[in-house]
């Protein structure tokens, strides 16, 4: 009788199960009492995912109930075995799995994590149409970012309302807001409650080619009366308060609670890596402190605001070297008031017409080459910011420096920040 009680209170305990869809994966979680010891392999005709957990037991309650939806999923059945507990994934697809722990981290504590990939289409390639000339202009492309999903919830407000879904309903606003404009395309870096990395985030803004990353979150702080709307830039040096210090640290966690983590670039010299991409990022950070300074502007026009100026934080997730990159805080979810306001659709709208109104804005004076907006831009009012040059402005605009200088009665070279030019339209 001792030997089986101590046996059982050393056995590792499966507490629960969960799953998210991905576009290009399922991820499978257990969570678990401790550190499990396993081995997955796959079985064919019919396909199967065995998950064996060594010295293992199930939880009381323990559901597997929950395959209902999951692209190319049949089932999911669980057993006890001599030497753990085998879990039995039944499939359509022959999937690739790819199985790691995960150490504890708020809310959750040891987990077993399978992701099971999707089989790559293959096939023979089909020979591609005649290719047609390639349109002269192209609509601005914003790439709108749901932050957290899946395994990460973010902020928990009352009644555990959870960051993760309420940014994904303001983010999926604020693409409808933005393609209503003519001259302008959006699209959702997250469009379901999965987790994706920051470095991926960035990735496939980059893939479609966006001319701005805009990340979408909902604040949280260990008092419940802060409140208001934020919005956040890069900083190289860190924060530019201790609330944007906080505030970094928990979001750049999330990589951890999502199971990505230790991102390096080491196929690079790491000097020459950290070189490059100062370099890269410096040009967009003014661009990226302009469009905050718009995004917010418009904010304060329907909600309050946490600080009047936009922040500068070291978000992982803005640290995109070829396009600006800002963070929307869209209030405080640990703000019982604001909490619910967040989760009415009507506040969501407001805020979504008030950052998509931002992003207009700004576009619209600073249109990127080769798109419509610029191509049938007409003068604008520039005002000099810190860093920029004459020759710097001329080529962001498509126009010459003799162009600027005669439009705007310059002798020489020489401009102040906060002075104010004129850019010829054309």
């Amino acid at each position: 009788m001792l030997w089986l009680v101590t046996s059982f209170a050393h056995a590792n305990v499966i507490q629960g199960v969960r799953a998210h869809e991905a576009p290009d994966y399922i991820r499978l979680v257990l969570d678990t009492s401790q550190v499990s010891k396993y081995s997955v392999f796959a079985l064919d005709n019919p396909h199967r995912i065995v998950i064996d957990v060594k010295d293992a037991t199930a939880g009381r309650g323990l559901t597997l109930a929950l395959t209902k939806g999951l692209t190319h999923v049949k089932g999911l059945r669980a057993a006890k075995r001599k030497d753990g507990y085998r879990i039995v994934v039944d499939a359509e697809v022959a999937f690739a799995p790819k199985t790691f722990t995960l150490q504890p981290i708020a809310p959750y504590g040891h987990r077993l994590v399978t992701d099971l990939y999707f089989p790559k289409r293959g096939g023979v390639a089909k020979p591609e149409p005649a290719s047609e000339p390639a349109p002269k202009a192209r609509d601005v492309m914003i790439a709108i970012d749901a932050g957290h999903g899946g395994e990460d919830p973010g902020a928990l407000g009352p009644r555990q309302t959870q960051e993760k879904k309420v940014v994904l309903q303001i983010a999926r606003r604020v693409v409808d807001q933005i393609k209503r404009e003519k001259g302008f395309d959006a699209f959702l870096i997250r469009d379901g409650d999965y987790y994706l990395g920051h470095r991926k985030r960035t990735a496939l803004a980059r893939e479609k080619r966006a001319d701005l990353f805009v990340s979408i979150h909902a604040d949280a702080f260990k008092s419940p009366s802060v409140s208001g709307a934020s919005v956040y830039t890069l900083s190289d040096r860190g924060a530019t308060s201790e609330t944007a210090k906080w505030l970094a640290e928990r979001e750049n966690q999330s990589d951890m609670l999502g199971g990505v983590g230790n991102v390096s670039l080491d196929d690079k010299d790491p000097m020459l890596a950290q070189v490059l991409l100062d370099l890269s990022m410096n040009g967009n950070r003014s661009q990226s402190i302009q469009v905050g300074e718009a995004v917010l502007r418009n904010m304060g026009t329907v909600t309050k605001l946490h600080k009047k100026q936009v922040e500068q934080a070291a978000f992982l997730v803005l640290k995109s070297p070829d396009m600006p990159s800002i963070l929307v805080e869209t209030g405080f979810i640990s703000n019982p008031q604001e909490a619910k306001k967040l989760s009415q659709g009507s506040h969501q709208q407001k805020l979504a017409k008030a950052i998509g109104a931002g992003i207009v804005e700004f576009m619209r004076s600073n249109p990127p080459p080769a798109t419509l907006l610029a191509e049938r831009r007409e003068e604008i009012r520039y005002t000099v910011s810190r860093g920029d040059t004459l020759s710097e402005i001329a080529v962001r605009y498509g126009v010459s420096e003799a162009q600027l200088k005669r439009r705007n009665r310059l002798s020489d070279d020489t401009i102040k920040v906060g002075q104010k030019i004129t850019i010829p339209g054309g």
